[in-house]
């Protein structure tokens, strides 16, 4: 009887001790679960842009879809718990969720590829991306130069490799990808055409604060690599302009719930070289920090 009465406290100290134990690690992951900005999560209607190209990201993490007969392109995903609403978002404008076919990025940052991994898993889409951000994608984020451990999404693997210059092509869409480094090793725009519109969704090379131009340990040349992408982007031709955060290109000046469709209003030459100028002295400014 008292062997029984033993053991049955010991089961009772074992099964409070695992129970600490558990607590302690909920507290931690809870106590160091990321938050993103507002205007990173909240909701923005969905619109078409021009031609086959759709908006259906958040109010800020711009979000893209290209529409084929064969298949659609999703080009970002936004942050983490972002899906749903971009399920929701490629439905109501009339599309299947499940014929996305490809998935590209601008970059491999949690709140263009926090959602990656689940669209992929839900669709079965192909991802695409630039090589030298492949590592990024397929680590969840530990191995970005400035980022590091600090801002981890889900892993994806690649199923292909994209090199600058490439074309991904889908039910009559041909995409260029234009490798634009920087802001991270594999940063990308896209070149394609719509409804006779020439449009290119940029990468804008902003600089994150603890990027030191001079050379970073895991990217030794990228201030080299940020000055070849200024230059590079000052040189490309397009009739409409879109980027990787709904601010970089004014979206909600430009266009707002309920308004028709104007495919015009993303015609705004004088908007981006503003912008790439504005990069541009952050770039000339910081290339002088020690």
């Amino acid at each position: 009887m008292r062997g029984g009465l033993v053991f049955f406290y010991l089961y009772y100290v074992m099964l409070k001790k695992l129970l600490s134990i558990t607590l302690l690690l909920l507290s931690s992951l809870f106590s160091n679960a990321q938050s993103f900005p507002d205007n990173w999560t909240s909701d923005y209607t969905p619109f078409r842009i021009a031609g086959n190209l759709y908006y259906v990201g958040t109010y800020d993490l711009a979000c893209y879809l290209i529409t084929t007969p064969k298949g659609h392109i999703l080009i970002n995903t936004g942050a983490p718990g972002s899906v749903p609403m971009i399920r929701s978002h490629v439905e109501t404008l009339g599309f299947k969720f499940a014929d996305i076919k490809i998935l590209l990025t601008t970059h491999a940052h949690i709140d263009h590829v926090g959602g990656m991994a689940e669209v992929k898993k839900l669709t079965g889409a192909k991802m695409m991306i630039n090589e030298k951000d492949a590592e990024v994608l397929a680590d969840g984020g530990k191995s970005d130069y400035v980022l590091g451990s600090a801002f981890q999404f889900e892993p994806v693997k690649a199923d292909r490799l994209l090199f600058d210059g490439d074309t991904l092509a889908l039910g009559g869409m041909h995409v260029i990808m234009l490798h634009h480094p920087g802001h991270t090793k594999g940063a990308s725009s896209f070149l394609f055409t719509v409804d006779s519109y020439r449009v290119l969704i940029a990468n804008m090379p902003s600089i994150l604060d603890d990027t030191k131009l001079s050379g970073m340990p895991r990217y030794p040349e990228v201030g080299k690599d940020y000055a070849y992408t200024l230059d590079a982007m000052k040189n490309l031709k397009f009739d409409l302009w879109l980027s990787s955060h709904a601010s970089q290109f004014k979206l909600q000046e430009k266009h707002k719930a309920g308004d028709g469709y104007s495919p015009e209003v993303f015609r705004d030459q004088k908007g981006y070289d503003a912008a790439l100028n504005e990069l541009q002295k952050a770039y000339d400014k910081k290339l002088g920090e020690k």
